[in-house]
């Protein structure tokens, strides 16, 4: 049989202390590189607006519309919904324009200033389908979400007229 002196326990007992206190910041250490970092805050982000070409054009005037009655004399500009596309009506000779969801944006754009004399709202109708088959009334549905889609990215308004 073997005995320990007094100090060899009190040595043992300080080397199993020591790692036991390795073994915790090891495991602390392992535990904080595996976290994710925090989710930052509204307070410490700054949101930067996309910028989309309609900046220069002022929010939506509701004062300004023409009496809903009397949607002819309607100057922003207007989209028709069809089952082939979404339709932008030159407001100077009535002709429609069939874009793309993708198009949008930069047609928008591109128009003057003085084509929003009301802001950033446009007039959407549906056009009554040729051919109303359920088919035909899905197409002319999903071409308004579209629509409605790409129109609330831009921030611009959304008027329907039957």
């Amino acid at each position: 049989m073997r005995f320990i002196s007094p100090i060899g326990v009190q040595q043992i007992i300080a080397a199993r202390i020591a790692l036991v206190r390795l073994g915790v910041v090891l495991a602390l250490m392992a535990a904080l590189a595996c976290s994710k970092p925090p989710e930052p805050t509204p307070s410490n982000v700054s949101v930067v607006p996309k910028e989309n070409g309609m900046e220069s054009i002022p929010a939506p005037d509701p004062s300004k519309y023409p009496k809903f009655l009397d949607m002819s004399s309607w100057k922003n500009p207007y989209f028709v919904v069809r089952e082939d596309g979404i339709g932008l009506v030159d407001l100077e000779n009535h002709e429609v324009h069939i874009l793309t969801p993708e198009q949008i944006p930069a047609e928008l754009a591109s128009l003057d200033s003085k084509a929003w004399p009301y802001g950033r709202v446009v007039l959407v109708t549906e056009a009554a389908a040729r051919n109303p088959t359920n088919e035909a009334k899905a197409e002319v549905r999903k071409n308004r979400a579209l629509l409605a889609g790409t129109l609330k990215e831009l921030e611009i308004t959304m008027r329907e007229f039957p």
